[in-house]
């Protein structure tokens, strides 16, 4: 019979809750269907950034083909891809 250690138990736990609470990342696709101000307009509804931020952001996926549109816990990047989703814009979430 093998004895369990509750602590150690907890330990391995808590190391996994950690894992899970390492900051997820959106990341947002080029596409050739969507115009500039829809992608803007949708970035700040769905991340809670100014047009100057969303701007940005627009540029650097037409110039790129993808860039993180945002960074957090994997609960709300879930939120803002959808939001994202909602218009048919391409996402990912990485964690």
């Amino acid at each position: 019979m093998t004895a369990t250690n509750p602590l150690r138990e907890q330990e391995e736990i808590a190391g996994v809750e950690e894992e899970i609470q390492e900051p997820a990342k959106v990341i947002l696709f080029n596409d050739e269907v969507h115009t500039f101000d829809e992608v803007i307009m949708q970035i700040m509804r769905a991340t809670g950034c100014n047009l100057t931020k969303a701007e940005a952001l627009t540029w650097e996926v037409h110039n790129t083909g993808k860039s993180i549109v945002y960074q957090g816990e994997l609960l709300k990047c879930m939120q803002v891809s959808s939001m994202l989703e909602e218009i048919e814009l391409m996402t990912q979430i990485e964690v």
